[in-house]
């Protein structure tokens, strides 16, 4: 399951804060999430929680939060992430197929770019292993509440759409076998120049996303995100 992205996870997790953290220039997550369902006050278990980036977005409306993800490298960035901005939300290493929390824990529970990699990990396997997290969310999550996956549509490309065939899969059968609704908003990052723009993406994206970035002059790289939901009582 080492892979190019896991290699990040485990031993890039500054690099990677580094990178997202212009991402969303013009604030497009949190209305998106909050379409799904209200936030203030809820308890949020954000699942594949990274470095920190939906803790610290949510951070000032929800009233509990959670985040788990399966890399330690991961944890402790968003660990000095968590305290530079005085945040007290626990942190848990787990794997998000096996959850060690009680029922119904939760009011939303978030995966944000993060169950996307089973398909490349698990090969003809994925479905199996998807279910197992989808079932533990709705596990985890009260009769009234929310599951929401975020998820990409791709990285300098003016037009949203999955990036490979094995995620369009997954997407089409997120809707269609488990009820998902999406949304499709724009995430763009905004740097400062075109090299910082080059120099921070090429690590961890496709090399030819940071040659389009010098080619097209971009401080502002186009990014697109879904965001798939299942609304309370849904």
């Amino acid at each position: 399951m080492t892979t190019h992205y896991t290699h990040i996870y485990k031993h890039r997790a500054a690099d990677y804060h580094r990178l997202i953290t212009p991402e969303d220039t013009d604030g497009n997550l949190l209305p998106a999430l909050q379409r799904v369902t209200p936030l203030r006050g809820k308890r949020i278990l954000d699942l594949g929680t990274g470095t920190g980036r939906l803790p610290l977005l949510l951070r000032d409306v929800a009233a509990h939060l959670i985040g788990l993800d399966l890399h330690r490298g991961m944890l402790q960035e968003h660990q000095v992430q968590r305290n530079k901005a005085q945040g007290r939300w626990p942190l848990i290493q787990g794997d998000m197929r096996k959850l060690p929390l009680p029922n119904n824990w939760a009011d939303v529970v978030t995966a944000g770019w993060a169950i996307g990699h089973f398909i490349s990990w698990f090969g003809d396997d994925w479905t199996r292993q998807v279910s197992r997290v989808l079932q533990e969310m709705r596990r985890m999550v009260t009769p009234d509440g929310a599951l929401i996956i975020i998820e990409t549509l791709t990285t300098g490309s003016l037009n949203p759409a999955p990036p490979t065939s094995g995620l369009a899969d997954y997407y089409a059968w997120l809707e269609r076998k488990w009820g998902f609704t999406r949304q499709e908003i724009q995430t763009d990052y905004q740097f400062n120049s075109v090299e910082e723009a080059a120099v921070r993406s090429e690590f961890f994206f496709d090399p030819a996303i940071s040659a389009a970035i010098r080619e097209q002059g971009w401080t502002r790289v186009p990014e697109w995100t879904g965001v798939w939901s299942k609304a309370p009582g849904a």
